[in-house]
C-alpha cells in the first residue's frame, strides 16, 4: 500500500477538495491509502468519521490575530501536533504529502519540508491564503482553481503551477433528466425558472433574512425557490415554505438542487463556484465579507469578469437590488444563456480525477 498523507480543514473548502482527490486515487489506484490530518475544532472534526478514511485529528489553532494573547494555544497544539505527526510518520513513511490548506494544513506541510517529505498543495481561492503562499516554493506541483492565483504564489520551477480547476464530486453521467428533478420537488418540468439559494454548508443568516424578505414580497412570477438554509437558522423560515418555494435545513445530496436548478444565488468560495460551474449554473455571488483577505470578494469579481456571474456585495444586498437582479435573468435568456456559457466555459468537473493523476505521476517518478 502507498501512503499518500493529506493535511488541511478548518472549514469545508480546505477540507473536501481533499476528500474529493483521495476518492479520484483510489479509483485510479486501488493500492494507495490516503490518510487525513486535521484540526480538533475544524469542520473535518464531524465529517472524516463518516467518511471511508483513516484519519487523525490535532489540538490545532490558527494564528489568532485579534485576541494575540490565545496564541499560546497555537504555540502549545503547534509542539503537540509536531510529536503527534512525527510518530504517524515514524510508523510508516508517506509517499507525498497533498496540503489542501488553512491553519490545518501548516503543521504537517512544516514537518515535511524540514524532515524532506515531498510536498504538493491544491490551492482553492483566486487569493492564496497564507498557508498555501508560506510553502509554495517547496511544493513539487501547485493546483489552482483560480489561475488568477498564479500571481501570488512562489513556484518551485515554472511548471509547478498547473490550471487545474477545483476538486470537486463532478455531476454523473449521464446528468440527471432536469425535467424530472424539478418534479421531484414538485415544481412544473417545464416553463418557468429555478433558483437555488444556500449560503454554504451552515448556512448564512444575513444572506438568509433578505431571501425571507424578499419571498414575502413577492417572488416573480414563474419563479421556484430551493432554499437551503443551514441548520443552525431553519427553524426562523421553514414556514415560508409554499408551493414554489422549498425550504429545507441541508441540501443533501445537492446534486439533486443542482439538477433542478437555472442559476444560484450562492457565496463565492471556490468549492461552491466549482460545483456550480461543473453544472453550468451562473450564480449572483454573495461573497462571505469576512473571509481571510477579502478572497470571496475577489473571487466573485474574477468571475463576473469572465461572464460567468453576478457580483452583489454583502452590504448592498436589499430586497429591491435581489429582487433587480433575479429579475433581469427571467426577463433576458439570452444574458441568462450567455452567463450559462461562461460558466461553463470555467467548469473543470474532472479536476479531481486530473489531480489524482498528476500526483501518481509524481510518486512514480520518485519525487
Amino acid at each position: 500500500m502507498t501512503r499518500i498523507v493529506f493535511a488541511g480543514g478548518g472549514t469545508g473548502g480546505h477540507l473536501y477538495p481533499g476528500i474529493a482527490i483521495a476518492r479520484a486515487l483510489v479509483r485510479a489506484r486501488p493500492g494507495v491509502a490516503p490518510f487525513f490530518i486535521g484540526a480538533q475544532r475544524g469542520i473535518e472534526r464531524d465529517v472524516l468519521p463518516k467518511t471511508e478514511f483513516p484519519h487523525l485529528l490535532l489540538d490545532l489553532h490558527p494564528l489568532y490575530r485579534p485576541a494575540v494573547w490565545n496564541n499560546w494555544k497555537t504555540a502549545v497544539g503547534a509542539a503537540s501536533a509536531w510529536r503527534r505527526i512525527g510518530a504517524l510518520v515514524h510508523q510508516e513513511r508517506p509517499a507525498i504529502v497533498v496540503g489542501t490548506g488553512g491553519y490545518a494544513a501548516g503543521m504537517m506541510l512544516a514537518y515535511s519540508v524540514v524532515h524532506r517529505l515531498p510536498i504538493v498543495q491544491q490551492a482553492g481561492d483566486s487569493v492564496p491564503g497564507l498557508t498555501a503562499r508560506a510553502f509554495s516554493r517547496w511544493s513539487r506541483e501547485i493546483y489552482l482553481n483560480f489561475p488568477e492565483a498564479a500571481e501570488r504564489l512562489h513556484a518551485h520551477h515554472p511548471g509547478s503551477l498547473v490550471d487545474t480547476g477545483a476538486p470537486i464530486e463532478p455531476p454523473p453521467t449521464p446528468r440527471p433528466d432536469r425535467a424530472a428533478a424539478r418534479a421531484a420537488w414538485g415544481f412544473p418540468q417545464s416553463g418557468g425558472r429555478v433558483l437555488l439559494i444556500y449560503g454554504g454548508s451552515q448556512g448564512s443568516l444575513a444572506i438568509n433574512r433578505v431571501v425571507a424578505a424578499w419571498i414575502e414580497h413577492g417572488l416573480p412570477p414563474d419563479l421556484y425557490v430551493i432554499w437551503g438554509t443551514g441548520r443552525a437558522t431553519w427553524d426562523q423560515f421553514k414556514d415560508l415554505e409554499s408551493p414554489r418555494v422549498r425550504v429545507r435545513n441541508y441540501l443533501a445530496p445537492i446534486a439533486e438542487a443542482y439538477a433542478a436548478a437555472d442559476f444560484a444565488l450562492a457565496r463565492s468560495g471556490a468549492m461552491s463556484t466549482a460545483e456550480l460551474f461543473a453544472w453550468g449554473l451562473p450564480g449572483l455571488l454573495v461573497p462571505l465579507p469576512t473571509a481571510a483577505a477579502d478572497h470571496q470578494t475577489t473571487n466573485a469579481v474574477t468571475l463576473e469578469r469572465a461572464g460567468a456571474a453576478v457580483h452583489l456585495p454583502q452590504a448592498q444586498l436589499t430586497v429591491d437590488r435581489l429582487d433587480g437582479a433575479v429579475r433581469r435573468l427571467i426577463d433576458d435568456p439570452a444574458e441568462l444563456a450567455r452567463l450559462a456559457s461562461g460558466a461553463a466555459a470555467r467548469a473543470r468537473p474532472n479536476a479531481a480525477a486530473e489531480i489524482a493523476r498528476r500526483i501518481l505521476a509524481l510518486i512514480d517518478a520518485g519525487v
